[in-house]
């Protein structure tokens, strides 16, 4: 096993890699913008090395700045975590070039996944099902016209080097191609330095469901089962959730060896997510993300494995040292995103001082966080401030355990995305299962009285529970004083 790895990422991705490393005796390094000096992961780590500059452009996302922190700190491997420089492969290579070990797939393999064109294609060669579409990227507006009438609409314009939802437009009739290809472009070009788009048929009523895969470096591979990651806007995923309601074994099964086949495809090893359109009983090939998913947490709480733990064994040569058939899955558990966004103004950032801070607890409740009381959010980093995951017995128990934890949260200073997760786990639908991806957005989170359950309904359940507390301790409703006295941890509760 590696002696020291450098974690080369921030905040709460930060903190889970350090915290698996330090119970398998691994030491960390931390590396740090300045302005995350005082942030936990510079605390938590072994040893923490400045990157200088404030902005991830002058720190998290200079390669040779991160290399020299890991030569100069002694470190062995590098984990990237997810973001910044997680899937790219020249990183990867320059890791490797230095004499470093790389926690995660060969470059190569991350260089053909991250080009949706070239998964593409490698998937169509493996015999992996694919949305219809073309495989060559579209040169110009007029070529997508002349395609769309072959294919059909509505169809979907794609950054070929794309990913997070950016560079993508969905296109319902010839009159908005134009516009959808210059803006879809021109994102692209802004956000990965490559305005190529290619194009599919866009499959509506579709569900997202990926696979969470493990190669090893001697042939071995095994899948953890599906999540489901449709509770999504602008396709940013916002609740996810292990397993999938409209997945049965035999269906995990048939998915779970697609899943290894397009792994095998690209002689992939480490860990990794592949991920589909799912659509009444069909399941197309969407894209394979070379890296640890924001949402692994739920696969964890269901399988018992530690993720990070089997990256940090195979990226060291050792084998997986076990079969598909020990994997077994338990219960239900859901994931939510806590981010720094207002979703009754449209999900605008929300910026600010965390003044107040209660994470929730309880049994089966966990929370991956890098918050701390007086921590700045800006606008230069991603706004992922924590992530509730919580376990049940079944689907039913895990949605009323998210509920109540949810309403423990409080991040003072910041407006956050829970009010949005609160609407969505009270629907009717949504506990039926009855869902695909554009179910969040068809939720109307903009004014009191949009939607069956409105937003003012859920932070009103959270009001009623703390004004009952208060009724059971006797305080005046005019008075607080004596409440706040006699109970002293509710004193920042939401209100």
């Amino acid at each position: 096993m590696f002696r020291r790895i450098l974690v080369a990422n921030r905040g709460e991705i930060a903190l889970r890699v350090i915290r698996t490393a330090r119970e398998m005796g691994v030491e960390t390094v931390a590396v740090y913008s300045e302005f995350d000096r005082l942030a936990l992961h510079t605390r938590l780590a072994d040893r923490a090395v400045a990157l200088g500059g404030s902005l991830p452009s002058e720190s998290y996302l200079v390669g040779e700045k991160i290399i020299e922190a890991a030569l100069a700190s002694d470190a062995e491997a590098v984990h990237p975590g997810y973001g910044f420089l997680a899937e790219n492969a020249a990183f990867a290579r320059a890791v490797t070039d230095a004499g470093l070990s790389w926690i995660g797939p060969p470059p190569d393999a991350i260089a053909v996944m991250g080009d949706k064109i070239e998964s593409r294609r490698a998937m169509q060669a493996a015999g992996v099902p694919v949305v219809p579409g073309l495989v060559d990227p579209i040169d110009d507006a007029e070529a997508v016209v002349v395609a769309a009438e072959e294919i059909g609409f509505p169809i979907a314009l794609k950054a070929a080097a794309g990913g997070g939802g950016e560079g993508i437009r969905i296109v319902r009739e010839p009159s908005e191609i134009a516009v959808a290809f210059r803006t879809a472009s021109g994102e692209a070009s802004s956000a990965f330095g490559d305005g190529r788009l290619y194009m599919e048929r866009y499959v509506e009523r579709a569900r997202h469901v990926e696979l969470q895969v493990l190669f090893d470096h001697h042939g071995g591979a095994v899948h953890f089962g599906e999540r489901e990651c449709s509770i999504q806007r602008r396709h940013q995923k916002l609740i996810e959730e292990c397993p999938a309601v409209v997945v049965d074994e035999g269906l995990r099964e048939r998915m779970g060896a697609v899943a290894l086949q397009a792994g095998h495809a690209v002689d992939y090893q480490g860990a990794g997510t592949v991920e589909f359109l799912f659509c009444e009983g069909e399941y197309f090939f969407l894209e394979m993300n070379t890296r640890l998913q924001v949402e692994h947490p739920v696969t964890e709480m269901v399988t018992g494995v530690d993720l990070v733990r089997e990256q940090l064994r195979v990226a060291c040569g050792e084998e997986i040292g076990y079969g598909q058939a020990d994997v077994v899955m338990r219960g239900h558990a859901f994931e939510v995103r806590v981010n720094a966004e207002d979703p009754a103004s449209g999900f605008l950032p929300s910026t600010g001082t965390v003044k107040n801070l209660r994470l929730p607890g309880g049994p089966w409740v966990r929370v991956d966080s890098a918050l701390y009381r007086g921590m700045e959010v800006g606008l230069n980093y991603d706004p992922l401030l924590a992530k509730v995951v919580v376990w049940g017995e079944d689907r039913a128990v895990a949605i009323e355990r998210m509920r109540r934890a949810l309403a423990e949260l409080n991040v003072g200073g910041v407006r956050t995305s829970v009010p949005a997760a609160l609407v969505v786990l009270d629907q009717s639908a949504f506990r039926a299962g009855e869902f695909d991806t554009s179910f969040l957005e068809g939720l109307d989170l903009s004014q009191p009285h949009g939607g069956r359950v409105e937003l003012a309904v859920a932070i009103a359940a959270v009001h009623r529970h703390t004004a009952a507390r208060r009724q059971a301790l006797g305080a005046d409703r005019g008075d607080r004083s004596g409440w706040v006295a006699r109970n002293r941890m509710d004193r920042n509760w939401p209100r």
